[in-house]
């Protein structure tokens, strides 16, 4: 069983490309978490014609990541063994380049990330504070050589099914934490395919948002350097606080998905396409 899991808040105009390129893939479920619209991502969900596409709505915003950490919830309740993760307004996706991610979980892989900056493969200083963050916590990691700059929180990545039930489900909505807690339990990470950032395509919004999702960012690596250290965890880093869009992460309804207990209707927008 291999399932793809794509995170979609207001993308109805990406999302039918992102399922597009998935459809070309040899994959049981396609599973849609959409949370937060207010435009039409559901119906042009639903008016995609593709086999095992599967739909869970939620009406409110669940945050950034929390939607993959409940897609891979769901994955697991169908027996996933390999799971693929792909945001809904990442249209820069070959099939082909998500397909590598795919063939090396089936090799043997059970974190396989996409290199987004592939030419980040020594020690330099990092002007951009997210990649000083993602560099400082690969180095510590001493995943540094082999990563790079590859991360979870960056493009499309993959898991195995070992990664699934190793990894608590809640820290998946941490990307940064979930990596260090692999890595502590001596699981397999590795790259398993390149797509420089540039070509990924993600949707560019504003200024402000942008300075919000690099926040989010640096302060995940932080945390993640606490949970690597054994410390409290924190997001503090040259006295400033990096917290971004943290505080939205729907930590409730992530605990109440992952204790059995989903929202009325999450699960009723049902299935689409050939089902």
């Amino acid at each position: 069983m291999i399932t793809a899991v794509v995170p979609a808040r207001n993308e109805a105009e990406r999302i039918p490309k992102v399922l597009a390129n998935l459809a070309e893939l040899p994959l049981d479920a396609v599973i849609t978490v959409i949370n937060g619209c207010q435009d039409r991502t559901l119906q042009v969900v639903r008016e995609t014609r593709i086999p095992s596409l599967k739909v869970l709505l939620f009406r409110e915003p669940l945050g950034i990541d929390v939607p993959r950490a409940i897609g891979a919830k769901y994955s697991q309740e169908l027996g996933a063994d390999a799971v693929l993760f792909v945001d809904g307004d990442m249209i820069g996706t070959p099939p082909e380049r998500l397909a590598e991610l795919l063939s090396a979980v089936r090799d043997g892989c059970d974190v396989a990330l996409t290199n987004c900056y592939p030419g980040a493969t020594h020690r330099y200083a990092f002007a951009n504070t997210v990649l000083e963050a993602r560099h400082r916590l690969n180095e510590e990691l001493g995943l540094f050589p082999r990563l790079g700059l590859a991360s979870p929180a960056h493009g499309p990545h993959a898991v195995s099914r070992r990664f699934l039930t190793t990894v608590p489900l809640r820290e998946l909505a941490v990307p940064p934490v979930a990596l260090v807690l692999a890595a502590q339990a001596s699981l397999n990470i590795d790259i398993g395919t390149t797509i420089p950032h540039l070509r990924l395509s993600s949707s560019v919004r504003d200024a402000r948002h942008a300075k919000m999702v690099g926040d989010t960012l640096v302060g995940d690596s932080l945390e993640a350097l606490c949970v690597l250290k054994g410390e409290q965890r924190w997001r503090r880093w040259e006295d400033r606080q990096y917290l971004g869009y943290h505080p939205f992460r729907r930590w409730d309804i992530l605990e109440a998905v992952l204790s059995g207990q989903w929202p009325a209707g999450a699960k009723s927008a049902g299935t689409t396409g050939g089902n």
